[in-house]
């Protein structure tokens, strides 16, 4: 690889149809013959449906059809890992609603607008049942809402229990912490879009993070072979795990479409994406750590309980990424986890950024705040006391994540220096000892995660034309990533063609073999090491075009200027443009060799990758008003090797901005009865640009063994090292005030009033 671009910060090539406002979302397709199907959503949490009136709705202007679950013979949305089957969720409600925003019927009308308007006129008779609203609730199996389960706890994993986990132990520190319901807010709310063919066959456009995990809809709505559904996706505005999920509306808008046989659209309204998409978090942790006097960690004992809403999905396994990652970047000899996902009359809980690790490391790094709190330690000198050394990797932790590489110090060390965290501790004393309105909180985290957690393989096809270009098509996802600039550095680093020259292609199922998706912070070291393996192959393909028309040794070949030749000899160069011309005829190829100047390759990672860093939080508080203001974030993370340092920052930045929005001002909130009470953007607080300071960025670069590139993840690790570091630095802020620990979000009125003693 000539490697000239790689490494390089180059701008995303994505961009200027962006900003040109030439992007094209799903809303921007025509709707000339098009019918718009409207869900119509309960407003009871939990309740029997007794009956459901839809001929006042059928008899509006505009209206073609309005289905209930008797109208529609179509399956069920599976449940996440290890759940019971009884816990499958039918795309509409049938005998039961389990949460409010649950669709009971739907209505397709000429017009969006038509729609809405019958939607209003759907009357559904739903009698009321006792509400499980809480994790504590879901708990206490006094109301069940799977009545065939038994409880509403639908997984229970433990380890054996070790009664003398704390043997060796001379102090034990405990504490439970609470990570709050988020709604994820993509800027582009769910869709779909379904379409026909000449031949009967049905395409599929819908923003998902991927297109094959949303093929199986073709089994659901009857189709007898999946690929008579082709799933496509076009450009899309964010995903954040939330849109790994097949929904409900989704499936609908297939299986009407295949119903009536027309061309049906799905867009979803603001107000009904916060109660139909996916929620994330929702996880309560006790956990108990024991530590000698000196402050050396012997053992953790961690309890979870995930909420999953009303229909187990991925959610159900959530936990168990938590539990993996219970040892952070510490040496802990012994460590116990025993993890439960119940159910609740609340909103399906899914994957959201980081999925189960921020989770983890915010448990980690609030038990050793207040573990150095009680010990008397400073927070950072208890870190490096216990911190993984580089000579200990590979490591494998009790709760077996195998890491792959780390340097845990280093990022620890960069990031303070650039915080100068003693000045700002300094700073932090003086202002306590004059009694100043605003004070200082500081907080610390070093973190470690897994990325390609679970999906390991990726496929992809790599083809050099006649004109010069290459294409490369690949089963990642993008949706903001930047994937059209980082796979076309790869290839264009290989071939010695400007990365212009290279597109892209992600997200059908008719073009491309196979695919796993973005997610997991996966796709530059999977499907990027799919695309440099392909890419490979070309030019050893074309190595031995040349070599044949050349009659030279193919060791003898080099890739320069746009083209192979022999190296020392410019003048035998062959262009691409004109090798890809004459590998189309096999007169020009050496035996064995297949026309077409193509290569693909389905590559196996086998193994996770584990990036880190360490982030440093700086808040200040108005002790009159009991609200925050961020002054600085300073973000070191390592995800391998980097490729471009523009990407790697820019999902940095959009990574903290998350984290700090679940530790200062979003909450999805409900009341005792399960009634959603944040069901807008003016009672679902996210954070603007004006609430955020311009982070301070910076890395260390540990290359993985588990791929060529050397590359890890890095789309959530600025939530996992944000979110933790903002929560100690609120706990150190209000520290002072006797307050020992406040769980998220840091609203003015929650800070206020633990300061004054009723947390």
């Amino acid at each position: 690889m000539s490697g000239s671009i790689l490494g390089n910060a180059v701008k995303r090539v994505e961009d200027p149809r962006f900003i040109k406002g030439e992007g094209r979302y799903l809303d921007d397709f025509p709707d000339e013959g098009v019918l718009h199907l409207v869900p119509v959503r309960s407003q009871i949490p939990h309740g029997t449906i007794e009956s459901i009136d839809v001929d006042e709705a059928k008899a509006m202007p505009g209206v073609v059809a309005v289905f209930t679950h008797e109208d529609l013979d179509i399956g069920v949305i599976r449940p996440g890992p290890y759940c019971p089957p009884e816990t499958f969720r039918p795309p509409l409600a049938q005998g039961t609603v389990r949460f409010v925003g649950e669709v009971v019927a739907v209505v397709v009308a000429e017009s969006e607008q038509a729609g809405f308007d019958a939607a209003e006129l759907v009357w559904a008779d739903i009698e009321p049942l006792d509400t499980v609203a809480t994790i504590e609730e879901a708990l206490a199996d006094e109301v069940i809402l799977y009545p065939e389960v038994g409880s509403n706890v639908v997984v229970d994993k433990r380890r054996d229990r070790n009664e003398d986990i704390f043997a060796e132990a001379d102090v034990v520190v405990s504490a439970k912490f609470h990570n709050q319901r988020l709604a994820p807010v993509p800027l582009e709310t769910n869709n779909a879009r379904a379409e026909f063919d000449a031949d009967g066959n049905m395409t599929l456009w819908v923003g998902t993070q991927d297109v094959f995990g949303h093929q199986p809809i073709a089994k659901i709505i009857g189709f007898e072979d999946k690929k008579q559904l082709r799933v496509r996706m076009t450009d899309m505005g964010g995903g954040f795990g939330a849109k790994f999920y097949t929904y409900a509306e989704q499936v609908l808008t297939a299986a009407v479409a295949k119903e009536l046989g027309r061309d049906v659209q799905w867009m979803e309204p603001r107000t009904h994406n916060l109660v139909g998409m996916t929620h994330g978090r929702a996880q309560d942790e006790h956990v108990e750590l024991g530590m000698k006097s000196d402050g050396t960690i012997v053992a953790l004992r961690a309890e979870l309980v995930q909420d999953t809403g009303a229909y187990p999905t991925f959610a159900s396994y959530l936990s168990a990424w938590t539990a993996l990652m219970a040892s952070g970047t510490y040496v802990i000899p012994d460590i116990e986890v025993h993890w439960r996902a119940v159910v609740t009359n609340t909103v399906p809980v899914h994957a959201y950024r980081g999925a189960g690790r921020p989770e983890a490391a915010a448990m980690v790094e609030r038990i050793i705040d207040i573990a150095a709190g009680e010990l008397g330690i400073d927070p950072v000198e208890l870190r490096r006391k216990n911190l993984l050394q580089p000579a200990d990797f590979p490591y494998t932790s009790p709760t077996r994540a195998e890491y792959d590489t780390g340097d845990y110090d280093a990022s620890l060390d960069m990031a303070l220096d650039m915080a100068g965290y003693e000045e700002l501790r300094r700073e932090q004393a003086v202002r306590r000892e004059r009694g100043d309105r605003i004070q200082l909180g500081i907080g610390v985290s070093t973190y470690v995660e897994i990325t390609a957690p679970g999906d390991r393989k990726e496929w992809s096809k790599v083809e050099v034309h006649a004109d010069g270009t290459a294409t490369a098509w690949v089963g990642t996802s993008a949706h903001g990533q930047g994937h059209e600039t980082a796979f076309a550095q790869i290839v264009a680093g290989h071939l010695d063609i400007p990365h212009t020259d290279v597109k892209v292609v992600e997200g059908d199922t008719d073009v491309i073999e196979t695919g796993w998706g973005t997610g997991g912070s996966r796709s530059l070291q999977v499907g990027g090491t799919s695309v440099n393996n392909s890419t490979e192959g070309v030019v050893a393909k074309a190595k031995e075009i040349v070599a044949h028309l050349r009659e030279a040794p193919v060791e003898d070949l080099v890739v320069a200027d746009g083209g192979v030749s022999v190296a020392g000899v410019p003048g035998t160069k062959i262009g691409w443009g004109e090798l890809a011309a004459l590998a189309a005829s096999p007169t020009n190829l050496p035996e064995g060799v297949d026309p077409g100047l193509a290569f693909e390759h389905l590559f196996d990672q086998g193994i996770a990758t584990y990036p880190f860093g360490a982030h440093v939080s700086v808040l200040e508080l108005d002790t009159e008003t009991g609200s925050f203001a961020v002054r600085r974030h300073v973000a070191v993370d390592d995800c391998g090797t980097i490729f471009n340092r523009v990407l790697v920052d820019g999902q940095v930045h959009g990574g903290v901005a998350q984290g700090y929005g679940q530790a200062l001002w979003e909450h999805a909130q409900y009341d005792e009865w399960a009634n959603p009470l944040s069901g807008n953007l003016t009672t679902y607080l996210i954070p603007t640009a004006g609430s955020l300071p311009t982070f301070e960025v910076d890395h260390t670069e540990t290359p993985s063994l588990a791929n060529p590139l050397g590359a890890k993840g890095i789309g959530e690790s600025g939530t996992i090292g944000s979110t933790a570091a903002v929560w100690n630095a609120i706990n150190d802020a209000l520290a002072p005030y006797g307050v020992r620990h406040m769980d998220m979000p840091a609203t003015p009125g929650r800070v206020w009033t633990a300061m004054q003693g009723d947390s």
